[in-house]
């Protein structure tokens, strides 16, 4: 048996007998190009699992307890989503058909670490996490009565006093001696809290090494602000959507962000494949929307109903509150991003009673069918890094699980997304964000099958991805 030199080897046997009848995996999968982005292998092979770990990865048949033959497909590693806010099992069922196996709520977080995981004890589909986050945290130290991202008063619009302050650093300090995985910003949805609040919290994240993942506002002003902070306080900082945040800026963007990179600067960014964009229409965001010429209302898009707005059913929707899906960027801004080698792919999805965004059912399947395959906008390997080992290694500092994630080679975790490259493809639309994709008929979570034959199984081995608590 030839086992594959760039591959570390793995072996079992423990005597002669042992390894002339070998005991048989729990999961083969056969035939398939595998991929691993961190060495650059990408060649037929066949991967071997047991207990929950890629065991072997081999010329040689393999014999296992189960065997997929996956001829014609390419085996990659689980992808890592650092932007999910559908933590619940409507949303994870979509996004695993889309070759999710790790799905993190990084940017609005949580207010109470301990609980949110106690929620999801037992348990998911795909491998869940969560960053503490400054919005709800600031939202329960103001006692305002707001929920998600939408402040109902003075916690979104209020300056915070050096009481309140102190603690919200309190509350941010205790949710990552809990294990959060990163410290959540949505500065763009709390105007009143100023730059030397949330510089103040990069501090705290820098301290614990976490990252702060931040929905920044400002355009190109509030990217300058929301680096240098960073920079100051040598916190490592990722902007989530910078698709979202920078617009038609999104050349300027990326090239800002890659400058600092260049400076040294630990900043990483992502960004979904779609030119809609979608949040809560009562949110901060649109305060000045009686303001708009009567054209732009028509860009936006009701969730609840597919409908298209104008300045009385805006203004209606405003005061009824819910989902709006906001039209504003053109292909050439996604293209870009995409392309961007800076950029992560991370879906901004969530699910809720069937209506959504297409992005939390199809942005990988979308990246590798469209951009990928029929556009040649990025190799094949380019996108399963960004899709896998990228995301990884910006949270593996913090939690150490992680450096078992977004590669596939011997010893890693068994997550594990079969997909068909000539198929792949996202089916979802902005009316029925309900629709699978197509093309990936299989995907493994911690060696075990969660997806076959494009069916989600019963089978719930998710785990928490959570950093060491203290």
């Amino acid at each position: 048996m030839r086992i594959r030199p760039s591959l570390v080897v793995f072996a079992l046997c423990c005597s002669t007998a042992a390894c002339s009848t070998p005991e048989p995996y729990d999961v083969v999968i056969a035939n398939g190009r595998v991929i691993d982005p961190e060495t650059g292998f990408f060649e037929t092979a066949n991967v071997g699992v047991r207990d929950g770990i890629i065991a072997t990865i081999s010329d040689e048949a393999l014999n296992g307890v189960r065997e997929i033959d996956a001829s014609g497909h390419v085996v990659a590693p689980g992808f890592v989503d650092l932007h999910e806010h559908g933590q619940n099992e409507e949303s994870y069922a979509l996004m695993v058909r889309d070759g999710v196996t790790t799905a993190l709520e990084l940017e609005v977080g949580t207010s109470d670490i301990d609980q949110w995981y106690a929620e999801r004890d037992g348990g998911q589909i795909v491998n869940y996490g969560v960053s503490i986050g400054h919005v709800q945290v600031r939202m329960d130290v103001m006692d305002d009565p707001g929920t998600g991202l939408v402040p109902a008063g003075i916690g979104g619009f209020g300056s915070a006093t050096e009481a309140q302050l102190d603690e919200i650093e309190r509350r941010v300090r205790l949710g990552l001696d809990q294990g959060a995985l990163a410290v959540g910003f949505g500065s763009a949805y709390t105007p009143g809290a100023e730059m030397s609040e949330i510089q103040r919290l990069f501090a705290v994240g820098a301290e614990y090494e976490a990252p702060s993942h931040i929905h920044m506002r400002g355009g190109l002003a509030g990217l300058d602000s929301t680096l240098t902070a960073a920079r100051l306080e040598n916190a490592p900082l990722h902007i989530v959507h910078v698709n979202s945040s920078s617009g038609a800026a999104i050349s300027e963007f990326l090239s800002a962000i890659q400058d600092a990179q260049a400076s040294g600067q630990d900043v990483t960014t992502e960004t979904y494949p779609y030119g809609a964009g979608m949040t809560e229409i009562t949110s901060a965001l649109f305060d000045d929307w009686a303001s708009w010429d009567d054209g732009r209302y028509a860009r936006h898009q009701l969730v609840s109903t597919g409908e298209r707005l104008d300045r009385a059913s805006f203004q209606a929707a405003r005061e009824a509150g819910g989902l709006v899906i906001i039209h504003s960027r053109t292909e050439e801004m996604t293209r870009a991003a995409v392309a961007s080698p800076i950029t992560m792919i991370a879906s901004d999805g969530g699910m809720e009673n069937g209506r959504g965004h297409p992005r939390t059912s199809g942005s990988y399947a979308k990246v590798l069918g469209r951009y990928v395959r029929d556009e040649g906008l990025l190799s094949l390997e380019e996108a399963v890094a960004k899709m896998t080992i990228m995301p990884a290694q910006r949270l593996e500092g913090r939690a150490p699980m992680l450096a078992r994630k977004g590669r596939l080679k011997v010893g890693m975790d068994a997550d594990i997304t079969v997909f068909d490259p000539a198929t792949v493809l996202d089916q979802s639309t902005y009316v029925d964000a309900t629709i699978p994709s197509s093309g990936i008929p299989y995907v493994i979570v911690n060696g075990v099958i969660v997806v076959d034959r494009g069916e989600v199984t019963a089978a719930r081995p998710g785990r928490a991805v959570r950093a060491p608590t203290r």
